[in-house]
This record gives C-alpha cells, sequence and structure tokens, in this order.
C-alpha cells in the first residue's frame, strides 16, 4: 500500500484525502492543516489523522478540543509521498522538508514549474513523471488540466496546428468570499498571452497556443472558448465520437436542457456527485463544430476537482508502481469518473463506487 500524506486541507486537499481513501492501492497516513477550522473538524469526524502544519500552531488545536496526530514534519517522515495542497507558493516553502526526508512530493498548479523535476497531466504525459531521475511533480492548475486533456486526442488523431483559447474566469470559488463575487468583467490579465498557455506548454512543449483570460461575477466554474486549427478536415461528427471516447471528457447533449454552468453543477448534485464535483471537462455537444480544418467548441471546468484524478494518477506514477491505463482506470473506477447522460442510451457510474 502506499502511503499518502496530504499537506493542506482546503479545496483541493480534502478531496484529495478522500479520492486516496477510496484507492485500492493507497492509504492516506494523514491530512495537515494551519488551524482548527471547519475543514479541521470535518477530517477528524472522517477518521483522517490530523496533523499541525505549523508546529507553533499545535496549541490552537488542543485549545479547540481537537486532538493532533503530530506536526507535519512526523507525517512527511512516514508517508511514501505526500500531496502538498497549500495555498500557491506554500508548496515552494515546503520542498526542502520533503527533501530532508527523500518523500517525493505532488504540488499543484500554482507552484511555478521550475519548482519540480515534471509537470503532470494524466493523458497527456504520464511518463513524465516515471522517470527514475523525478522526485517531484506539479499537477497543472484546473483550467491547464482541462486543455490538457482535450488536446491530447486531437493530437494523436488529427494533429493540432494551432490553439486559440479564450477562458471566462469565475472571480473565486464559492467559499472564497474575499474574492468575490466582483461586480465587474475583467481582462484577466490584460496582457496577451495570460499563463494558461504557457503553462500548457509545459505539458505539450511544442504546441503553438495563444490564450486569453476574463473574469466574471461567478463562482461555480470556468468557460473555455475553444478554436483549433487542426492537420486534418474531420467531420464534426467524427471529432464528437473521438472525444465522447474519453472517460475524462463529458459531451454534454442537448437533450439535458444544461445550457449553462449553473445547471451542469445542479446535475452533479442530483447524480448523488459528492459535493457536486465534476471531475470531467464538460463540452456541450451541439458547440462541436468543424469548419475545414478549424474546430470550435464550447467547454466548462470545475476548478475545485477536475484535478483531483490527476493528483492520485501522479501518486502512482511518481512512485512508478502502474502504466497509464491502468491507473488512469482504477482511479475512474474507484471515483466513478466517467460521467454520462442518460440521454447518450447508457450510463456510467456517476457517484463513486458502492454508494450507487
Amino acid at each position: 500500500m502506499i502511503q499518502v500524506g496530504v499537506n493542506g486541507y482546503g479545496t483541493i486537499g480534502k478531496r484529495v484525502a478522500d479520492a486516496v481513501a477510496t484507492q485500492p492501492d493507497m492509504k492516506l497516513t494523514g491530512v495537515a492543516k494551519t488551524r482548527p477550522n471547519y475543514e479541521a473538524e470535518a477530517a477528524v469526524r472522517k477518521g483522517y489523522p490530523l496533523y499541525a502544519a505549523v508546529p507553533d500552531r499545535a496549541d490552537r488545536f488542543r485549545e479547540a478540543g481537537i486532538d493532533l496526530a503530530g506536526e507535519a514534519e512526523d507525517m512527511v517522515m512516514t508517508a511514501d509521498v505526500v500531496v502538498d495542497t497549500t495555498p500557491s507558493g506554500i508548496g515552494a516553502d515546503n520542498l526542502e522538508l520533503y527533501e530532508r526526508y527523500d518523500t517525493p512530493a505532488v504540488f499543484q498548479g500554482g507552484e511555478d514549474g521550475s519548482l519540480v523535476d515534471a509537470s503532470f497531466n494524466a493523458r497527456a504525459n504520464y511518463d513524465a513523471a516515471t522517470a527514475e531521475d523525478v522526485d517531484s511533480v506539479r499537477v497543472v492548475s484546473c483550467n491547464t488540466t482541462g486543455l490538457s486533456r482535450l488536446l491530447a486526442p486531437l493530437r494523436e488523431e488529427y494533429g493540432v496546428e494551432k490553439a486559440r483559447i479564450t477562458l471566462v474566469r469565475r472571480g473565486g470559488d464559492p467559499g472564497q468570499t474575499s474574492r468575490g463575487p466582483i461586480n465587474d468583467i475583467l481582462p484577466d490579465p490584460v496582457e496577451i498571452p495570460s499563463h494558461h498557455g504557457p503553462d500548457v506548454n509545459t505539458i505539450f512543449p511544442d504546441v503553438d497556443i495563444d490564450t486569453l483570460g476574463v473574469k466574471v461575477p461567478a463562482t461555480l466554474m470556468h468557460l473555455h472558448s475553444v478554436n483549433v486549427t487542426l492537420g486534418a478536415e474531420p467531420s464534426a461528427a467524427a471529432v464528437r465520437e473521438l472525444l465522447s471516447a474519453e472517460p475524462r471528457l463529458f459531451l454534454v447533449p442537448e437533450e439535458t436542457g444544461i445550457d449553462g454552468t449553473g445547471k451542469l453543477k445542479e446535475f452533479a448534485m442530483d447524480t448523488g456527485r459528492p459535493r457536486g464535483d465534476l471531475w470531467e471537462n464538460c463540452i456541450w455537444e451541439d458547440s462541436v463544430s468543424v469548419e475545414g480544418s478549424d474546430l470550435y467548441l464550447f467547454q466548462s471546468i470545475h476548478q475545485e476537482s477536475d484535478v483531483i484524478p490527476e493528483n492520485i494518477d501522479a501518486v502512482r506514477a511518481l512512485l512508478d508502481r502502474e502504466d497509464r491505463e491502468t491507473s488512469m482506470a482504477t482511479t475512474d473506477e474507484t471515483l466513478g469518473v466517467g460521467l454520462e447522460s442518460l440521454f447518450d442510451g447508457r450510463r456510467q457510474r456517476v457517484v463513486p463506487k458502492g454508494d450507487d
């Protein structure tokens, strides 16, 4: 069993911890938290060993009536691998701790790519993390994860000559009261490209991609307006068939009446998804169109959850425990990844295994 420690127990960390707990080849060593808030209480309720991320604050947990299993350093010592889900920039400060105990680490997209040995997306470059000299990887951001998942099959089947993406980004997560919702529409950033294009190039160095970002007063999801110039001229039907075969891409049928991100989230909650999470790219099927070699589509990305399967796969890849196909299949099976609508005439799991 792979002993996995999760350093940080916020939006991403709590989801990673839950995902680790479902894996047949992993055991959650514990989670580290900076303060005894409601998320720390949730970890205790689930029976997760709780560690103090900041030793000087350990007394705060005891004063709040929360027992600790130790300090983060204790967790790192016993773990085979640590998934660092701390806020952007904090992971860089934690790297020395992981290196001190020769503990491989998985970081998140908020960290700079130069911090790690490789950036990671399971569908696109799984083998980059399996090399013997790779001790740390960075699961790229939610938007870059979504773009990499989309571009991978397109590159393999048709070739990609140019990608142009406009990212309509939520102002903040639902729980980030300090970030919105904003009453504005902001170029974010006003310079071109946004950081997402260069981030995609950490996965696909040879892809010619331009990205623009716009921040809007919403909290639910991101929306991508995608134009990809392909190396061939397939039909729209052929592209839909190609994308629908990818378990981490969900083609939203017109019959569902899902016309926006609000209904996507409602659909996820109605189907029993934990926290209403959408681990898949959600691509509006009717938006997929082709003019010559130019492909157009709209896809939506749930920023709180789409990187969760990638973190699980990154753990296996970093320790070289499974090949890509085996790891992704195991992750998808245990989490219930592979969202399908009844209108497609078939149904895969939409909730974790055993929770139907």
